[in-house]
């Protein structure tokens, strides 16, 4: 038997290490969106194979794909074997890494690494090479005392949507198979207070063209009674939302209450919300956040400012994002919005939708013995009580890891919180919120096997 005051000895002593070797995964630069160099994200893979061959996982740390040539980006998979009758923890995080933005909009390179004040900068920093380096962290601290089977699966393709991941799952089943399901890719209620995801919304998305012509004409011979495309979509556009901002396509579900306060201001702090703006939609603010739909205009296609002249623009296509509520099927909620769409064309214009991605939401059990073993290990960890919240994001991977493995428990945890900036510029992680998260994943583990 060990204790929590022991394990926590040995996060502080371990913690330098993890924050050399987070630095490292950092400065490279493994994003896996098609335009960028792909032999980076193998470079991220074979560092993270060379970090959980170190770390104590047996010598069959391997770095896969699909079977067949399927153009997935490698996944590094490595196991510990457990002792007999010990239940088998599958530790989930991924390699890959966002594209880095806008140049500008960082303060300091986004593959060069640095350190101000307690915040590490850099793309990954945070989403996901945190939660990398937490499970690699925890393997090291529990050493010889992992009273578990451990296989840890880093994925190398979260950021453009895992397009193989189901057939990952079922080509290497054997070797994924847990009991339980650790995933490391959400965040934290804030810096100083822990959190359990129990939700996630779906995601449904989609591209809508409004043609009103079938080439470009003049503005002045033709303007009038032909209104252009890109006035046409912005009509179409404002049909998606009601007066008070909530989304108003039939036949989308949601909740509208929430057990979780989250104060206005906080949320137009941790957003960065112009002060004159008044906040969107109706019922509780976490609700409107977690568990109602959602939809945004993510990309729009249009003449450029730049280019400028006077015709009348025949095309304006647009992106859509939808977040779909919990127990919603994203199916369900993608036809609505299409027949939204179809049915709202601004003086009979053409609209034509092209679906895009599809994903589904998240419910946990909430009661579980898994969840209290997370709870307990993160109020050890943190000296508070955990949050259980819902995140507005989408994993659709946690459903399809449901269907593939129904009876493992499924935990989802994470490094992030309201100051780390995923996904946009000068992304960061908290590191002392890092060193908690080592130390309670340590003490989950050593709670799984009866240790503590």
């Amino acid at each position: 038997m060990t204790t929590a005051e022991e394990l926590a000895r040995r996060t502080h002593e371990a913690f330098p290490r993890v924050r050399i070797d987070l630095m490292d995964l950092v400065r490279i630069p493994s994003v896996s969106a098609p335009a960028f160099d792909q032999g980076h994200v193998h470079r991220s893979a074979d560092a993270v194979a060379r970090l959980l061959r170190a770390a104590g996982t047996s010598a069959d740390v391997l770095t896969l794909d699909v079977p067949g040539g399927a153009h997935g980006r490698p996944a590094v998979l490595a196991h510990r074997p457990g002792p007999d009758g010990a239940p088998t923890v599958l530790l989930y995080a991924h390699h890959d890494v966002q594209p880095p933005g806008d140049a500008a909009g960082w303060t300091t390179e986004p593959f060069e690494p640095v350190q101000r004040g307690e915040r590490l900068y850099g793309r990954g920093a945070a989403d996901d090479k945190a939660g990398i380096m937490a499970h690699v962290g925890a393997l090291r601290v529990l050493g010889e005392d992992l009273g578990v089977g451990v296989t840890v699966f880093v994925e190398g393709e979260e950021e453009i949507g895992s397009p193989t991941f189901t057939d990952f799952l079922r080509a290497h089943r054997d070797r994924l198979a847990a009991d339980v399901i650790v995933v490391a890719d959400s965040n934290n209620w804030r810096v100083g207070t822990p959190a359990l995801t129990t939700s996630l919304r779906g995601l449904v998305d989609c591209t809508v063209e409004v043609r009103v012509l079938d080439h470009a004409v003049h503005s002045g011979m033709y303007g009038g009674p032909i209104l252009d495309a890109v006035t046409l979509m912005a009509r179409l556009l404002a049909t998606l939302h009601d007066d008070a901002g909530d989304v108003a396509v039939a036949g989308l579900g949601g909740r509208s209450t929430a057990a979780v306060d989250y104060p206005e201001a906080d949320l137009r702090a941790d957003a960065g919300v112009v002060p004159d703006y008044r906040l969107a939609g109706t019922g509780d603010l976490a609700a409107r956040l977690w568990t109602r739909p959602a939809l945004s205009v993510i990309g729009l296609d249009a003449t450029t400012v730049a280019h400028a002249s006077n015709t009348i623009a025949p095309v304006c296509r647009a992106k859509l994002s939808l977040r779909v509520p919990p127990g919603q099927d994203p199916a369900d909620a993608e036809r609505a919005l299409h027949e939204h769409l179809r049915a709202h064309a601004p003086f009979g214009a053409q609209v034509t939708v092209t679906p895009g991605e599809r994903g589904r939401a998240f419910a946990a059990e909430e009661d579980t013995a898994e969840m209290a073993a997370a709870r307990w290990a993160f109020r050890q960890a943190w000296g508070r009580d955990p949050v259980d919240i819902g995140v507005g994001g989408s994993i659709p991977f946690i459903a399809e890891l449901q269907e593939v493995f129904p009876a493992a428990k499924i935990l989802v945890t994470g490094v992030e919180d309201p100051d780390s900036r995923a996904h946009s510029e000068d992304e960061s992680v908290h590191l002392g919120e890092l060193e908690r998260v080592v130390l309670a994943e340590a003490l989950l583990l050593a709670r799984l096997a009866g240790q503590v």
